[in-house]
Order: C-alpha cells, then sequence, then structure tokens
C-alpha cells in the first residue's frame, strides 16, 4: 500500500493475522453467488479499508497531519540536512563580514554579536567621515 504525503506507518490498517483471512467475512455478509465472485469481496475489503483510514485522517487537524509527516525518519534527515546548510552559510556570510572589520589584534575571535555591534560601529565610523 503507498502512503501519501499526509499519511504514516501508524495510519496503517492492521494486518490480519494468519489465522483470519480477508475473505473471511464473505460468507457472513452474503455468498459468493451474491456478491458475482469471491474476488469481488476481497477488492470490497481493501476498499472499505481504504475508506477507513480516509476517515480516520479526517478527523485530524491539519496541523496534526502535518505533525505526524514530520514525524518520520526520512523528514526529520531531510530537514537536518537543510538545517545544516543554512547554518554553515550564516556562519560563511558572518565570516566575511569579520575579515572586513578592523580590530587589534586583527585575527581576535569575536562572538556573532560583537562582530555585528563592530560592524555597525565600524558603519557608522565611515558615514561620519563621508559628511564631513
Amino acid at each position: 500500500m503507498m502512503l501519501n504525503s499526509d499519511q504514516t506507518e501508524i495510519d496503517l490498517p492492521p494486518t490480519h493475522s494468519e489465522s483470519e483471512s480477508v475473505f473471511s467475512d464473505c460468507g457472513r455478509a452474503g455468498s459468493a453467488e451474491d456478491t458475482g465472485s469471491v474476488g469481488l469481496c476481497a477488492q470490497s475489503r481493501v476498499a472499505e479499508q481504504g475508506e477507513t483510514v480516509k476517515k480516520d485522517l479526517q478527523h485530524l487537524s491539519r496541523e496534526e497531519r502535518r505533525r505526524r509527516r514530520r514525524a518520520t525518519a526520512k523528514y526529520r534527515t531531510a530537514h537536518a540536512t537543510r538545517e545544516r546548510i543554512r547554518v554553515e552559510a550564516f556562519n560563511m556570510a558572518f565570516a566575511e563580514l569579520r575579515k572586513l572589520l578592523p580590530t587589534l589584534p586583527p585575527d581576535k575571535k569575536l562572538s556573532k554579536i560583537e562582530i555585528l555591534r563592530l560592524a555597525i560601529c565600524y558603519i557608522s565610523y565611515l558615514n561620519h567621515v563621508l559628511d564631513v
């Protein structure tokens, strides 16, 4: 059974045990002559299970469906990769900005907030120099 984007493994209908078959209720609901064939009974059972899964999902809020989708390992791995790339780009931008700021000593390690504050002061100083 394929999972759509709103389903997780939690949403799957229960599987049948070895002693119970998908055809176990065919004789109770009607004979094989009534349904046409045993194959139709199996198809209707599968269709009922699909409808049950849809009904189970319908009562969930949009947020709950999103939460379940995010709970999958595939989603977490992809999200972690995107976050790592974002943080690396962020750190590279701070490193570039740090190279442009004059400090004594020039290789002094600065935190991100120190880099931002020093950049603000330096830009203000350069504006003052241009205005004079």
